[in-house]
């Protein structure tokens, strides 16, 4: 979930409560907050916690919230998950730490850690686009032999790796990259991650439980229609700054404001966002 700010930069916690409760409303079980979307590395340690706090008030008991508390200094997401299960949250998502690549053995400290801090279960975040390190097989599979590390949220697109994860152990995959959320679930994946189900969250749920229902023609009807928005969202420029300009063309925030080093979509960028979801069915 992104996290609304004022123009001045300051948090919109009304807006977050706002967005929260619309993305419930459309069929959102779990939203996940103060992540990469969020723009969590320009929130403090403070603000997070505002953050879910807000976004447990908005959704009651219609959802989980899971918070996300990683970071590349193990110390400081052993406390920022102490600081999340301390607020409400129902679970913690746990990014590979990033830019200094560690070894595995390192990776494996570091989830293991975050894991024996709380009582809540994790998700480990394998995005080695932005990590630098990818969480490997074989380190997952370690992983999986503890108790509360019990998902994955997959953004690295390896399918013959999610397959023996799949096979080899009981950790629930969450597809991390919406243009593979129909191969992540037809292969397994129990659940999305996305950034373009804040304005496609209907059209996701309804992908998924074809998937569940073993329809795969509505189900690939439903993704090849989303392909624009994936497109517009995902590529054209990084994906929270887009996927503010379309909850602002949606008239679902009245502000898109970023804090740097973000920036507010072009008008440009605007003007391919609109036709784009225009013709994936999202805008009129």
């Amino acid at each position: 979930m992104i996290t609304p700010f004022k123009p001045d930069g300051s948090l919109d916690l009304d807006a977050a409560q706002k967005v929260a409760s619309k993305l419930v409303d459309e069929g959102n079980d779990s939203l996940i907050v103060n992540g990469t979307t969020g723009e969590a590395p320009t929130t403090s340690d403070e603000e997070k916690v505002l953050i879910i706090r807000a976004t447990l008030e908005a959704v009651g008991d219609r959802a989980k919230v899971v918070a996300g508390v990683g970071s590349n200094n193990t110390a400081h997401t052993v406390e920022s998950a102490k600081a999340a299960e301390a607020a409400g949250a129902h679970g913690l998502l746990v990014v590979t730490p990033y830019y200094n690549k560690p070894p595995q053995e390192g990776i494996k400290l570091h989830f293991n850690a975050v894991a024996d801090a709380t009582g809540l279960p994790v998700m480990a975040y394998d995005i080695p686009g932005r990590a630098g390190v990818p969480i490997t097989t074989e380190t997952l599979l370690a992983l999986a032999e503890h108790p509360r590390i019990v998902a994955v949220k997959d953004a690295k697109g390896d399918v013959a790796a999610t397959t023996k994860v799949l096979v080899n152990s009981g950790l629930y995959y969450y597809c991390g990259a919406d243009e593979l959320n129909l191969a992540w679930l037809a292969m397994g994946a129990v659940g999305i991650a996305s950034v373009v189900g804040h304005v496609a969250s209907p059209q996701y749920r309804q992908l998924i439980d074809a998937v569940v229902a073993n329809d795969l023609d509505t189900a690939r009807r439903i993704d090849r229609q989303l392909v624009p928005a994936v497109e517009a969202i995902m590529t054209r420029t990084q994906g929270a700054i887009m996927v503010k300009a379309a909850l602002k063309l949606a008239g679902v925030i009245e502000h898109a404001t970023l804090r740097a080093p973000l920036v507010e979509a072009t008008g440009e960028q605007t003007d391919w966002l609109t036709t784009d979801l225009k013709t994936a069915g999202l805008i009129a």
